[in-house]
C-alpha cells in the first residue's frame, strides 16, 4: 500500500514542520530585534505555505482514493 505522501514529502513535511515550530519559539522569546522578528516571520510564511501545499496534495489524494472505492462499491451492485 503506497503511502498518501511520498517519502520524501513526509520528511520534507515535518522537518518543514519542525522548523516552523522553531521560529514561532523564537519570535515568542520576544528576543529578536525588528529585523530579525520581520526575517523569521518572512521565513515562517513561506513554510506555513509550503505546508499547506503538501496537505493540500494529501487531501487531493485522499479524496481521490475515497472516491474510487466509492466507484468500486456501486460497481458490486
Amino acid at each position: 500500500m503506497s503511502s498518501v505522501l511520498e517519502n520524501n514529502e513526509e520528511l520534507d513535511f515535518a522537518s518543514s514542520l519542525k522548523k516552523l515550530e522553531e521560529i514561532v519559539k523564537c519570535l515568542e522569546s520576544g528576543d529578536l530585534s525588528l529585523e530579525e522578528s520581520l526575517k523569521k516571520f518572512e521565513e515562517g510564511i513561506a513554510l506555513a505555505r509550503k505546508l499547506e501545499m503538501i496537505l493540500d496534495k494529501a487531501d487531493s489524494r485522499v479524496q481521490e482514493i475515497l472516491k474510487a472505492g466509492e466507484e468500486e462499491e456501486n460497481e458490486h451492485i
